[in-house]
């Protein structure tokens, strides 16, 4: 694949197939809304601990793409294969299982509950009824939930409310939620949306850390960020792929200038 060109069509990978190419393998992905085509015949390969940035114009079908991923949209055509699995044909709670994880534009957070408490309620293993009943606050999962409050910057607030984080740190919270559940990669949408320069700052560093062990796909508009902390970047638009490659190859192609950078 050149940085400036379209992904070529490719083999599909036979299920369980280690030779997949990449820890997520999109292949000939087509999405219709009343004869409308959202994403229209995407190829695309996410290898293991990479961050890859999608950027685009509004109705590029960058969100559209993410929702197929994780099941929220049906494609109507192409596949979607996670670690040899066909994700495509899976229902929203089974890719979750699957070890994906996606964060919306909005922080979905309980902000009655305390720091502590969100992350502990977001424990695969504490969901459903008797698993609930059941739970205990062992030293085990004391210790993870210190943990990943670390990574994500809010050790110092386990015992407040959610409702009082800043915006910055609401972001960061859900971020921890989803790492709670163990996820091989992530899906975020818009991240630093609402962001402090500060805030925006820290949450580059904290996605880079998580991509050293987790892949991530991040949707975001705001360039400076981008630069930041991508490794290739993804263009797309009218639903498919424009450019790849790095920050200043797509920033230099003048298809990419033309239909997004230059306005």
């Amino acid at each position: 694949m050149t940085a400036q060109g379209m992904p070529q069509a490719a083999t599909l990978p036979r299920e369980g197939d280690p030779s997949a190419g990449g820890r997520l393998s999109i292949r000939n992905l087509t999405v219709s809304f009343d004869g409308f085509k959202a994403v229209d015949d995407l190829s695309m390969d996410i290898a293991e601990n990479e961050l890859r940035v999608i950027i685009g114009p509004n109705g590029a079908g960058k969100t559209t793409l993410l929702d197929m991923i994780c099941g929220k949209t049906r494609p109507t055509s192409g596949s979607i294969i996670f670690h040899g699995m066909e994700l495509s044909t899976m229902q929203e709670f089974e890719i979750v299982r699957r070890g994906i994880g996606r964060k919306f534009q909005t922080p979905s957070i309980y902000e009655d509950l305390t720091v502590r408490e969100n992350l502990e309620v977001s424990i695969p293993d504490k969901h459903g009824i008797w698993a609930s009943i059941f739970f205990r606050r062992t030293p085990q999962v004391r210790q993870r939930i210190e943990e990943i409050a670390d990574l994500v910057m809010l050790l110092s607030h386990l015992k407040q409310k959610s409702g009082r984080l800043s915006h910055g740190q609401k972001q960061w919270l859900e971020i921890g939620m989803l790492l709670m559940q163990e996820p091989d990669l992530l899906l975020l949408d818009e991240p630093v949306a609402g962001m402090s320069p500060r805030e925006r700052e820290q949450t580059a560093e904290l996605l880079k850390r998580i991509a050293q062990g987790k892949s991530l796909v991040v949707i975001e508009h705001d360039m400076e960020f981008v630069r930041s902390i991508a490794q290739l970047v993804t263009v797309m638009h009218q639903g498919k792929v424009l450019s790849q490659g790095s920050v200043d190859q797509v920033q230099k192609d003048p298809r990419v200038i033309e239909v997004y950078l230059g306005h």
